[in-house]
């Protein structure tokens, strides 16, 4: 559902793209409402349209065989979704679907990549977010072999709290069970023990961290790593 289109973009990448007067970011955009669960790509699937998340979270996901495997990477208001579009490649290689809900600018792919054409200020800007969500894929890959399951949702909940910018947020069960690559019983048991530890609080999807420092403490060392890339000028 579109929305009225309003100044300033909430989206700091495309805050920064559209403060060195890029054509198609100021005249081909307009913005949208995402609902929980909405799938905005699918894997082998043209890429029509490009997101920039304001206040919305999306999760990329890793498919086998028609079904969600794992998340490989979340988006937020830092980045896009659909960066395989906007790098000349039309077709999308993960599900993206929204995981929480808010607004987002919506961009025509073609009119982004005839933009990165012209431009080497949106062309580097692509090039640093592409290897930031690689490093980002890569680090989730090696946690899920090799971290155990408390850990991993530690780590999960840290990171949507980033990219949320709020202590408070709505994750399912069934979205932390994709996310992680768990049956939703291992999201119980673990979400259970960090509550036990009072280190957040969780009831019907609704996560408040209670004590972020704790949290951390009981994530594994791929939180750091992956903040440590995201905060990198």
């Amino acid at each position: 559902m579109e929305v009225p289109f309003r100044q300033p973009v909430a989206n700091r990448l495309l805050a920064t793209l559209t403060g060195d007067g890029l054509a198609c970011m100021v005249g081909d955009r307009d913005v949208v409402c995402l609902e929980l669960g909405q799938v905005l790509h699918e894997p082998g699937e043209p890429i029509e349209h490009i997101y920039f998340p304001e206040d919305s979270l999306v999760s990329l996901l890793g498919v086998i065989n028609g079904h969600a495997g794992l998340e490989v990477g979340l988006v937020g208001a830092e980045g896009l979704v659909g960066i395989s579009a906007a790098l000349r490649q039309g077709i999308s290689p993960v599900r993206a679907v929204v995981q929480t809900a808010g607004t987002a600018v919506r961009i025509k792919s073609e009119a982004l990549r005839a933009e990165s054409t012209q431009s080497r200020v949106l062309q580097h800007a692509l090039f640093d977010y592409v290897n930031f969500l690689l490093a980002q894929a890569i680090q989730i890959a090696v946690c899920s072999r090799f971290h155990p399951l408390e850990a991993r949702l530690a780590r999960s909940l840290l990171a949507t709290k980033d990219h949320l910018h709020t202590e408070e947020f709505h994750l399912t069960h069934e979205s932390l069970a994709h996310a992680l690559g768990v049956r939703r019983v291992g999201v119980t048991k673990a979400a259970g023990a960090l509550q036990r530890r009072k280190l957040i609080s969780y009831s019907r999807g609704e996560i408040t961290i209670l004590d972020q420092a704790g949290l951390e403490s009981a994530a594994c060392a791929c939180y750091r790593a992956v903040k440590e890339i995201c905060d990198t000028p």
